[in-house]
């Protein structure tokens, strides 16, 4: 008989919801139960139903989970509203005399919650195609059970699922700073953020990470005066310095103002506004319509019955190892409850991953599957300019491989760029006489090159094999091959 193919389901499996060889199958008994809808859990559910696992998936809101219906999409949609408002007003520069009458955030609201509704209602159809158990309620894990099992309580009661396979894919939630308590009117979480009825005149950001400069972007180009105070001594932090520099000089530029190495002393809520008061050498106090808490995400696990069922857990992360097992046989965690990057994307990988890493395990796919590591998943923070990164910074790589070069290519030598009226860079950063191993990359739309660049640095590419292939004139694109011709010693668009 020939070997399957690969990554093909092998023939001992059997479709979803079908009866076990030994007999007919409880309606609580599954081959996976997945706990938590976002980008992990039914990114495993999917891969889990298609390579014939039967599969249950918990969720005590939507499906979708954070990304879809409160972070990732809506954001992003709200992202690109601005970038028509600021189209409008400066289309003079293009010739084209338009202005912005009003921002009416009622009609963004509606624009990103009909992006959110079409996504949610196909992922309802596709989950329910593949023949997938939705059990909506809270769900939490079963201490002292020997084969894994949720409990899963709503309106209807509780009822118990077991499985030889959980999945822990409950996600994380917005952090606050102590004693500071979000009110949804003054101070503010980014769901809050998204859900504004009225755009204020002026907003502090605390936080200039991901979430704080994205959202500070969008109102900006909104009309809003906006402030943006970092504890750490650059926005992004976890982007190269290069990176945070140039967005520092482009929201300046736009009339952000910023305040970094300035943690936040005390927030107060007063009747038409709120005073923010930094911890800074000049005891700088803030005035504003309201406050957003932008300080990050933390994982959401307490009250889920991790511990108590044994689940070994860092600062309320899950603790997995390399192949993202937790310290309870046949219970595995992905996405944001493990510790690193908290990116859909990232959450979504690790949810094939496991379903196929499962499926291997119990005979239905021939070979076990590979995980990707985070530094080779890409990042990208859609603020105006966009960051993209992948791959080591410039620090790291000198910290691991001591020796390293790097090449910077300004956008301004770029046709594209030009057209667009953008400024930004990209930056390579390779092992000296070996393959590329970051690329960070700043300037209008650099997000869509970064799956070029995550194959560059996955595959190990070294400046000589990118500077080869031929990259499409006019496009942003092409300064990726610019950049790589003139580490590759041969720069054409560019000074030596």
């Amino acid at each position: 008989m020939a070997a399957p193919e690969r990554g093909a389901p092998t023939s001992n499996h059997r479709r979803a919801g079908a009866e076990a060889d030994n007999g007919c199958v409880s309606d609580d008994e599954f081959d996976l139960v997945v706990l938590g809808a976002g980008s992990g859990g039914y990114a495993c559910a999917l891969r889990a139903a298609q390579l014939g696992l039967r599969v249950a998936l918990v969720e005590r809101d939507l499906v979708g989970g954070t990304c879809l219906h409160y972070g990732c999409i809506p954001t992003k949609a709200i992202l690109h509203a601005a970038e028509v408002a600021d189209s409008a007003r400066d289309g003079a520069r293009f010739g084209v005399h338009s202005s912005v009458d009003k921002v009416d955030l009622a009609g963004v609201r509606s624009y990103a919650e009909g992006v959110v509704a079409r996504l949610h209602k196909g992922l309802t159809g596709l989950i329910s195609s593949r023949g997938i158990t939705v059990v909506a309620g809270e769900g939490r894990l079963v201490p002292g059970a020997g084969t894994p099992a949720v409990a899963v309580t709503s309106a209807d009661g509780e009822r118990t699922l077991v499985a030889p396979h959980v999945v822990l894919a409950s996600g994380s939630q917005s952090k606050t700073l102590p004693g500071l308590v979000p009110d949804g009117e003054r101070v503010l979480t980014s769901t809050d953020a998204i859900r504004l009825q009225t755009l204020p005149t002026s907003a502090v950001v605390l936080g200039g990470g991901v979430i704080g400069v994205e959202l500070a972007s969008a109102w900006r180009s909104f009309g809003v005066e906006v402030t943006v105070v970092e504890a750490l001594d650059r926005l992004v932090p976890g982007e190269d310095p290069a990176a945070s520099a140039a967005l520092l000089r482009a929201f300046r530029k736009r009339g952000i103002t910023v305040r970094t190495a300035g943690p936040v002393r005390s927030v107060e809520t007063l009747p038409t506004g709120v005073r923010v008061a930094l911890d800074d050498e000049a005891g700088t106090t803030l005035e504003a319509d309201l406050v957003l808490v932008a300080v990050g995400r933390g994982p959401r696990s307490a009250g889920m019955g991790y511990e108590e069922a044994g689940v070994a857990l860092d600062r309320g992360y899950v603790t997995v190892d390399e192949r993202l097992r937790t310290s309870v046989p046949g219970v595995h965690a992905v996405g944001d409850l493990v510790l690193g990057l908290q990116l859909a994307h990232r959450g979504f990988a690790h949810g094939i991953f496991v379903a196929e890493d499962v499926a291997h395990a119990e005979g239905r796919l021939d070979r076990a599957p590979v995980l990707v590591p985070d530094e080779q998943i890409p990042r990208v923070t859609y603020c105006d300019p966009e960051v993209a990164s992948v791959g080591l910074s410039e620090e790291v790589a000198r910290a691991r491989y001591g020796d390293v070069e790097t090449q910077t290519y300004d956008l301004a030598g770029n046709g594209k760029a030009q057209i667009l009226q953008t400024a930004g860079f990209v930056k390579l950063v390779r092992r000296t006489d070996g393959p590329v191993v970051g690329v960070h990359m700043v300037g209008a739309r650099v997000g869509e090159l970064i799956g070029e660049a995550q194959l560059v640095t996955s595959w190990e590419a070294w400046p000589d094999e990118v500077a080869a292939l031929p990259h499409a004139h006019p496009t942003l694109d092409e300064a990726l091959g610019e950049a790589h011709l003139a580490l590759a010693g041969r720069p054409l668009h560019a000074h030596r």
